[in-house]
């Protein structure tokens, strides 16, 4: 380590769906934060620590900032997305070129005007480039003065421009973390995060919110990693849609599940899961407190 060695934390934050876990994933070149074309797929606080010869960025990706307030899952998730503003050394915020609204200007009011706000127009991809020039033009007149870095996630598309902003944007530190580390995050909040986007992308558009995952056993064997999980739903009806007819959801989504597992661990993967019911689990706060879902550590 150098005297010049910089390392921060970069806050990704913006309203669902604009791809900050696509971005801290091909980042870090592994998926730590699931992904679904779904909003709000991100419920937690989850570390992706980026680590070079003379930099270590430690990104912090968020749930999306929205104004529903109607469950206590709902409020958690914006206390988790707006609690690390105050303490991340740069804010990202990201948003999206195909679908810039009332929303994300609300975002630019409050946070934009920040000293350390960086602005990130993602998914340039899918549109002419002669259309990104207007949308930052207008952009820019909410948060005067902020930088404006136009990129592709996905595509991976001016990734490499955008880091070496962000490691010139970082304090001068020694790192925080070992440089082989990838993530805070263990194995078991891992395991049950790709069970949860599994059932996010192969289940209807509602029922993804009713849905958490907890992970009631691990146990790593010479040749094998066991793993058991429970599915929670809201409603009986839920129950019978996530196990499907003779099985063969819940068949699927384990299979699935247990392919990225066993890609992520480079073993063989024992993968049970079972669903269970717990009413209005998502509006109770001990039920969510029961679940990880904790202000006293929204990292977990």
């Amino acid at each position: 380590m150098t005297e010049d060695f910089r390392c921060g934390h970069v806050a990704l934050v913006g309203k669902p769906n604009t791809g900050k876990s696509t971005l801290m994933n091909a980042f870090l070149g592994e998926k730590i934060s699931i992904t679904a074309h779904r909003p709000q797929t991100t419920r937690h606080q989850i570390l992706g620590i980026l680590s070079g010869a003379d930099y270590q960025c430690v990104f912090i990706d968020t749930p999306g900032l929205h104004d529903g307030r109607k469950k206590a899952i709902h409020r958690y998730m914006n206390r988790a997305a707006t609690s690390v503003l105050d303490d991340a050394d740069i804010v990202c915020i990201l948003l999206d070129v195909t679908d810039f609204d009332k929303d994300d200007v609300k975002i630019l009011t409050r946070i934009g005007t920040r000293d350390n706000a960086l602005l990130v127009l993602n998914k340039i991809d899918r549109v002419a480039r002669e259309a990104c020039l207007p949308l930052m033009q207008r952009i820019a007149g909410y948060a005067p003065g902020r930088d404006i870095v136009p990129i592709s996630a996905l595509r991976q598309e001016n990734l490499e421009s955008l880091l070496r902003i962000l490691v010139e944007r970082l304090p001068k530190a020694a790192p925080l973390y070992p440089d082989d580390q990838l993530t805070d995050k263990s194995m078991r909040f891992i395991a049950a995060e790709i069970v949860r986007e599994k059932l996010f992308r192969a289940l209807e558009h509602e029922l993804p919110y009713s849905i958490t995952v907890n992970v009631d056993h691990y146990v790593e064997e010479p040749d094998l990693t066991r793993i058991a999980a429970t599915i929670w739903v809201e409603r009986k009806s839920q129950k019978a849609i996530v196990i499907g007819k003779r099985g063969a959801g819940l068949k699927r989504i384990g299979s699935l599940a247990r392919a990225d597992l066993e890609g992520l661990l480079g073993r063989q993967v024992y993968l049970q899961l079972w669903v269970k019911l717990r009413e209005d689990w998502a509006d109770d706060e001990r039920s969510l407190a029961a679940f990880g879902y904790s202000d006293a550590d929204p990292r977990r």
